[in-house]
């Protein structure tokens, strides 16, 4: 039998989702693709508030540290799980007492977002959002490598995409993070360095060469391309 379970989203400042209903095991692909809809439309953490949710298998719950874990390296993404009955924990994160105590607990944080048409000069006004993001957040040894990474990331949508997008970044310690966000569910490819003789295919491997970590997280509607980088990798490239 299928899932009873709903989702219902207030989106009135940070993003607030309640579930309700019975959840089983038959019902976490579509609580996980709900809360990752909603992470990919709606930057900044989202406050899931599971006390209107009958959980009747206890292995269920993974669902929530599952989600949690896809969107530890988006730009200042995170899920925050509200359960007044308490007793259990999302990847070893206590859950909240309520989703006002989640919601006045959030970091107000230094996300950014520009949303982008598929067409010529988006790059260089995502270059010109890193730049400047990048220097006011202090991080003047990623502005260069992150510039080359959203230019690829967005270049990658107009060309092949060719659908709206939204970028997204947010500074950590030393850290940049990245994301672009479009509507098509085709997914870059990477298979490595391309031969010298190639035209072209090295959009990717230029986003390997500069960041820590990237890669691209399947949406029901679309994905989000992402990549982490560290200005330490930058002065000492070589480590």
């Amino acid at each position: 039998m299928p899932t009873d379970v709903r989702c219902e989203g207030e989106t009135d400042g940070p993003a607030l989702v309640r579930l309700t209903g019975r959840l089983d095991g038959t019902g976490v692909v579509e609580v996980r693709d709900a809360l990752l809809a909603r992470l990919g439309d709606h930057p900044g953490p989202v406050v899931v508030d599971v006390s209107g949710l009958r959980i009747t298998d206890p292995a269920a719950r993974t669902v929530f540290a599952e989600v949690r874990r896809t969107v530890a390296d988006w730009p200042a993404a995170d899920l925050l799980v509200c359960d007044p009955a308490g007793g259990w924990t999302v990847d070893g994160a206590p859950v909240w007492s309520s989703p006002d105590t989640a919601l006045a607990g959030l970091p107000s944080g230094d996300a950014l977002t520009l949303d982008l048409l598929p067409a010529v000069g988006a790059a260089r006004q995502a270059r010109e959002l890193v730049a400047a993001s990048c220097a006011r957040w202090g991080l003047p040894d990623l502005i260069e490598p992150g510039m080359i990474a959203v230019t690829e990331m967005v270049n990658n949508v107009v060309a092949h995409a060719r659908t709206p997008m939204t970028v997204r970044l947010a500074p950590g310690h030393r850290v940049l993070r990245l994301g672009v966000r479009d509507h098509s569910p085709r997914a870059p490819h990477y298979t490595g360095p391309a031969p010298l003789t190639s035209t072209g295919g090295r959009g990717l491997l230029l986003i390997d060469t500069v960041a820590r970590r990237w890669g691209c997280t399947p949406l029901p509607e679309g994905k989000l391309v992402w990549a982490v980088l560290h200005a330490e990798d930058e002065v000492n490239p070589t480590g």
